[in-house]
């Protein structure tokens, strides 16, 4: 049997996941982490709004357990970490079939959330937060 994989990255904040879908699989998810460790998602994403937040690429395009994914993870936290594998999801979907482009457009995934952590300024505690000013 022919495994064919497609691939997509996706970035949010400061993480980066790199995503593999295999078709023809159980719908099972598999990402290694920074430190080396390989993992089911389950285990790794324990919250379950963000195991649904993965899998809605797949539900969005009726694909739901047609494919195995296995994903590398780096930086950032868990949260961001699971929006990024969304992404990366959703772009290795387009690579699959690029008819499923309009769907994926309209559930918003193939939009990069560009925001990020603002920098700390000098002369001040924070990205906006100021040092307390005192009268006396």
């Amino acid at each position: 049997m022919n495994k064919e994989k497609y691939y997509g990255t996706g970035k949010r904040k400061e993480s980066v996941a790199r995503v593999w879908i295999i078709p023809g699989g159980t719908g099972k998810v598999t990402v290694k982490t920074a430190c080396g460790k390989e993992q089911d998602a389950k285990e790794y994403f324990s919250r379950e709004t963000l195991l649904k937040q993965i899998n809605y690429p797949f539900e969005v395009t009726d694909t739901l357990g047609k494919f195995d994914v296995w994903a590398t993870l780096k930086g950032g936290g868990v949260a961001a970490q699971a929006d990024a594998l969304k992404y990366g999801i959703a772009k290795a979907l387009l690579a699959y079939n690029p008819e499923l482009r309009p769907v994926l457009k309209k559930a918003g995934l193939l939009t990069r959330d560009a925001r990020k952590k603002e920098r700390k300024k000098y002369g001040q505690r924070g990205a906006r937060a100021s040092y307390q000013w005192s009268k006396r």
